[in-house]
């Protein structure tokens, strides 16, 4: 790899001419520049040639991206069928032997749906006496109970219901994984086919309709397209309404603080900072005022809730002989990511090239992940989209969701040995251990990989053409005004481009020298 500079964004090797953009854009082939693409694409007839007619065809990337989607969505579905016909209601062993479970059927049922409770207003019998659900997603669960229905007078059995009720809540979950596929596809304009990552993610076709949180990814990767285009206002509102729907989104807010501190781009910020508390009030204030009470159930159940599955918090309680109390995890998870949020901070400021959006979002959820008391199997859903911009290398995504398909079949067969009484079908305690451990070091291995192209820029897939930024908006070939340590200064192996230095151009030598080869990057 030779860093060198670069006046084109468009002189790269490994594109093809994108029919809407004539010669403004080239778009990046994988199969040209990522070893595993290239294999993975001889089931298709091999990487595309360098004197293949592109752009002629109904077949656009974005096009074969969300047909590619819908049938990994499909094929999760399908997976399900073991449940649907009859392990969601046959006792708690069978879903988790065929490794089925949604929360859908179940809370239909134990959240007042399929007796048509309205969420935060009415009191539901039991322990959970509200809905422990933020206002977007008890809305969208509202929603899918008035397309089920009421039993009709034939007297519908609740068994019956509760299928149509996980049928249509997968039917609107589909389309929200089709807008994460398509606005993965569209934010880095020159690399769509990097929504294949997305398309294509084992652990998200088997996570997407356990539970309701791909509302909330569509939101917030609808938000990064958004701001990836400049448009810091819809940027705020969309994430906004995804901080309504999930805690999450909002973390994203750091990383955009930090980076336009170092770009000295304030105006944006707070124009996005205003939109999303301004979206965000608009959807709570009225459940807050009307239903204080159920409103605040989902706050107070996430500060009162024990150490739970999938944490590491749960193997340091469960091999320990004086574990650990609530209050005492909640306090060290907050200390923990806090110095994680410290630590992204300082990176941004100090890194030779200002990171980019996608991979600081990255790391930021997955510190969230990694220190969090609880990590039920579809969060990984919250992490597919930023992984998919911010390391869009097959290899990596791949080591990363082979880890998470551990985990997902670890914990539905940990949970089949604990409900199985004398029998012991299942993973005992300690393999479930192994599943946990599996997770934790599949994720810190993405974010080490992440960080080392912070620290390499000339390493980064996306920016070995010469890119800058391409989910970063305003952000996106902006000077730097603000840096700490050996950033104040071009680094050795870079090239200034301008009386200042501050912004330096990476890319390969062979990416620009030989325009029909496959260029390889060294790592």
């Amino acid at each position: 790899m030779c860093p060198m500079t670069s006046t084109s964004p468009s002189s790269s090797t490994s594109t093809q001419h994108s029919p809407q953009s004539g010669d403004r854009e080239r778009l990046v082939l994988p199969t040209r520049q990522d070893e595993v693409a290239e294999a993975g694409s001889e089931v298709f007839g091999g990487p595309v040639g360098r004197w293949a007619k592109l752009g002629a065809s109904w077949w656009t990337p974005v096009r074969v991206v969300v047909l590619v989607a819908i049938g990994m969505f499909a094929l999760g579905m399908v997976q399900k069928l073991p449940c649907y016909d009859g392990a969601w209601f046959s006792g708690a062993g069978a879903q988790y032997t065929h490794a089925c479970y949604s929360d859908i059927p179940h809370l239909f049922v134990g959240r007042g749906f399929s007796d048509g409770l309205v969420p935060y207003f009415d009191k539901l019998p039991g322990d959970m006496e509200y809905l422990e659900y933020p206002v977007l997603t008890g809305v969208f669960m509202q929603v899918a109970a008035w397309i089920t229905g009421v039993p009709t007078d034939g007297g519908d059995s609740l068994q019956y219901r509760e299928q149509i009720y996980w049928m249509v809540n997968a039917g609107m979950l589909l389309i929200c994984a089709v807008v994460v596929a398509v606005c993965v596809a569209r934010t880095h304009r020159r690399r769509p086919w990097d929504g294949l990552l997305v398309a294509l993610a084992p652990a998200a076709a088997l996570t997407a309709t356990i539970n309701w949180d791909l509302l909330a990814i569509a939101l917030t990767a609808a938000a990064m397209l958004m701001w990836s285009r400049g448009r810091a206002l819809a940027f705020g509102i969309l994430l906004g309404l995804a901080t309504a729907a999930k805690l999450y989104p909002a973390l994203l807010l750091g990383p955009l603080l930090v980076l336009c501190w170092r770009a000295g781009k304030w105006r944006d910020f707070v124009v996005a900072a205003a939109g999303t508390a301004g979206a965000w009030l608009v959807v709570n204030v009225p459940v807050m005022v009307k239903a204080p009470e159920g409103w605040g159930k989902f706050y107070t159940f996430s500060q009162e809730r024990g150490v739970d599955f999938g944490s590491i918090w749960l193997i340091l309680q469960q091999r320990s002989d004086n574990p650990l109390s609530t209050e005492a995890v909640n306090t060290l998870a907050t200390a923990l990511m806090l110095v994680a949020c410290l630590g992204i901070g300082a990176l941004t400021l100090t890194a030779p090239r200002r990171p980019r959006f996608a991979q600081l979002a990255l790391l930021v959820v997955a510190a969230f992940i990694l220190t969090n008391k609880v990590y039920s199997p579809q969060y990984v859903l919250w992490l597919v989209p930023l992984a998919a911009l911010a390391r869009p290398r097959w290899r990596d995504f791949l080591i990363w969701q082979a880890c998470e398909v551990m985990y997902f079949l670890g914990i539905w067969m940990y949970l089949a040995y604990t409900t199985s009484g004398d029998k012991h079908h299942g993973l005992p305690q300690e393999g479930y251990h192994l599943a946990i451990a599996a997770h934790l070091i599949g994720t810190l291995y993405l974010c080490a990989v992440v960080v080392r192209d912070i620290l390499m820029p000339e390493r980064d897939v996306v920016r070995r053409d010469g890119s800058d930024d391409p989910s970063g908006g305003v952000l996106d070939r902006a000077r730097d005004v603000f840096v700490l340590g050996h950033a104040a200064r071009p680094p050795r192996h870079a090239s200034p481009d301008g009386p200042d230095g501050a912004y330096v151009h990476w890319g390969s030598r062979a990416a620009r020298d030989d325009t029909s080869g496959t260029p390889r990057s060294d790592d």
